[in-house]
């Protein structure tokens, strides 16, 4: 058993360590939510990741993502993570795809290559999509909720799409996946009641900017980081 995993290893069974080492993960986004999905499946022993994301870090992303700090303002958070995930397992083979997802580009990704998709961006067509893409090659996805906005990471939770309540974009997803008739869709949500904040807009998406907290989106990725590992060692 490799030394880095030894505790894993007694948690779960060597076999369901080695299990996870061949396995497959495609990851959306590597912000708040996305980078501490990567962090806990690495330190888990999985090797084989692919990442997409075509954000650079900014100042205002050190309150609350792992990759970003004075030091990383300006980078691309694919190299980033990428660097991240080597320093704790050399073994890890990471594929980066530097682009901004959406329905009229997802075919430079073929998805029936992977064992599960984790959905951590914010575009609802694009989430659709994501979704849409891993149910039409049977493949496992869990999708991330709105995580803005919000202070209690105790009231994260995982669920069926069509049982979430309170939050804003699963009333959305629930209305755009029924639409499609597209079922059974594992997601990470928060039954807290959004935060009231001062109005900051965006200039270029013209959008209001949500407030955020560190202990509220890393709570959301190491949830869907654990609810795939269980998942895969099923």
């Amino acid at each position: 058993m490799d030394s880095q995993f030894e505790r894993t290893g007694l948690l779960i069974g060597e076999d369901a360590l080695n299990k996870l080492k061949g396995k497959n993960i495609l990851i959306f986004g590597l912000g708040g939510v996305g980078g501490y999905v990567c962090e806990a499946l690495v330190r888990s022993g999985i090797e084989n990741f692919t990442i997409v994301d075509n954000d650079k870090v900014s100042i205002s992303n050190i309150n609350r993502q792992i990759i970003a700090n004075l030091d990383t303002v300006g980078r691309y958070k694919t190299d980033l993570i990428e660097e991240r995930m080597k320093s704790i397992n050399d073994k890890v083979k990471v594929t980066k795809l530097n682009m901004f997802y959406l329905p009229e580009n997802s075919n430079q990704i073929d998805f029936s290559k992977y064992d599960y998709v984790i959905d951590c961006i914010d575009t609802v067509s694009a989430k659709i999509d994501i979704i849409a893409k891993a149910k039409e090659n049977n493949i496992l996805v869990i999708s991330s909720m709105g995580m803005g906005n919000k202070l209690n990471p105790l009231d994260i939770k995982i669920s069926d799409i069509s049982k979430t309540s309170v939050c804003p974009l699963a009333r959305v997803m629930r209305y755009e996946l029924r639409k499609r008739n597209i079922k059974n869709v594992k997601v990470c949500y928060s039954t807290e009641e959004p935060v009231e904040t001062e109005s900051k807009i965006d200039e270029e998406s013209k959008k209001k900017i949500p407030g955020s907290i560190s202990f509220v989106p890393s709570v959301a990725g190491l949830v869907i980081a654990s609810e795939v590992i269980k998942d895969l060692i099923k």
